[in-house]
């Protein structure tokens, strides 16, 4: 989903109309690629300024690639990190796919890179950028083309991973990826040779490069052709340049070792004397439950302009089919691939289900009740229903997530008439 950046503006030349989408007004054009773009938009409910992707919906059904795209969007909805792109929700008219994101204003990190750039300056961007990858792996979120043109910047300076189109939900069932992607200059060496890899140590790799380039200016490994690279980056042959401090040329080597079990860890970065200057812990902002309903609504074909999910106002109703699907005794997902249809279940450290006579409202209101005594944060809306500790640590506050379904008035029926 990355586009390029637009440089067709005109100088002299003032846009005064604006094109309505929902609720959003589009503006200029801020990125441009083969077959989507991205531009500026504001709420015209609530002035909030936003960016907007649009896709060609013909294209991406030509491309073939409507899962990986939902997949991105998914994963990007469900991370949610100061130093992650938001996306707030996903939107359709019959031709174009409408993805309405977070605006960041101030470029690509890519154009921070320079010699002159300073050692505290490249620190707080690595400390930011380690916070956010932390963050992803607790969540089995691999990005896995870490590098600076990926990483945006907001007018504060606030470092925002983007771009999670090659990112991987979870490891294997022997705990390691087996898909080589990735840009060659950012990439571990042990990705290239085909055995299986752990994310978490090999984007370690990836952030150690980009820490390098951000104090250098220039690559660690940089060879006119791939296979001189490849072997300088499997041996870790670089050096520092003389202007990096003893602090930062430490981290830096125990980050770029060529083997994953010996190379330092993020818990060990963090606790890293270089790296815990100046460090500020990320704030969590109080967030709204996340609903993933609208992107499988945009991509499906519809003859509705501007789709957007609406608020239900009673539980949801839940067929015999669905009843079922919620069963582990009867859970069919082996049957299926895993790798969109599980997207929610790979997030979701763990998850409880049970079935009760009682009310609704009275279920929310029991919950509500063992909840606030031990000092949890009640946010009830519509059924659904979170529960946030009080506390923060370094992955966030702890959340618990509810939400009450409505057993259909006939099958109740039916299942009356089969116990009886």
């Amino acid at each position: 989903m990355s586009t390029k950046k637009s440089s067709n503006n005109t100088a002299g030349q003032v846009r005064t109309t604006r094109t309505p989408v929902g609720k959003y007004e589009l503006g200029r054009t801020l990125g441009e690629g083969s077959f989507a773009k991205v531009k500026f938009a504001k709420s015209v409910e609530t002035g909030e300024c936003v960016a907007i992707k649009i896709l060609d919906r013909e294209q991406v059904l030509h491309r073939r690639i409507v899962e990986q795209i939902k997949r991105e969007i998914s994963i990007m909805k469900l991370i949610k990190h100061p130093n992650v792109i938001k996306i707030y929700e996903v939107m359709a008219s019959k031709t174009k796919i409408y993805i309405v994101i977070e605006y960041v204003g101030g470029g690509e990190l890519f154009d921070k890179i320079s010699w002159e750039t300073k050692e505290d300056e490249a620190r707080t961007y690595f400390q930011q950028l380690i916070n956010a990858v932390d963050f992803c792996h607790g969540t089995s979120v691999y990005h896995r083309d870490l590098k600076p043109e990926n990483l945006l910047l907001d007018t504060h300076g606030v470092l925002k991973i983007s771009d999670f189109g090659l990112s991987a939900l979870s490891q294997q069932e022997d705990g390691l990826l087996h898909t080589a992607c990735g840009t060659p200059n950012y990439v571990a060496p042990e990705v290239l040779r085909d055995q299986g890899y752990d994310g978490r140590a090999s984007e370690i790799w990836s952030c150690g490069v980009i820490l390098f380039v951000l104090m250098a200016g220039y690559m660690p490994f940089d060879e006119p052709n791939l296979i001189s690279m490849y072997q300088k980056n499997s041996k870790a042959d670089f050096t520092c340049p003389s202007w990096f401090s003893s602090g930062s040329r430490r981290l830096i080597q125990r980050i770029l070792d060529p083997n994953p079990l010996t190379r330092i860890t993020v818990p060990e970065i963090l606790q890293d004397k270089w790296f815990k200057k100046r460090y500020k812990p990320p704030q969590f902002e109080q967030e709204e439950d996340v609903n993933l309903d609208d992107i499988d609504v945009a991509f499906n074909d519809s003859k509705q302009e501007n789709l957007v999910t609406k608020r239900k106002v009673k539980p949801v109703s839940m067929n015999a089919f669905e009843l079922i699907s919620r069963s582990q005794s009867f859970c069919l997902d082996n049957l299926f691939e895993k790798q969109m249809n599980s997207k929610r279940h790979h997030l979701a450290k763990r998850q409880t289900s049970f079935a009760s006579q009682c009310p609704p409202n009275e279920i929310i209101s029991k919950i509500e009740d063992v909840a606030k005594p031990l000092g949890s944060n009640v946010d009830k809306r519509n059924y659904k229903m979170k529960l946030k500790g009080d506390k923060s640590g370094r992955k966030g506050q702890l959340s618990i997530a509810t939400e009450v379904f409505e057993v259909a008035s006939c099958l109740c029926h039916r299942l009356r008439i089969f116990a009886s």
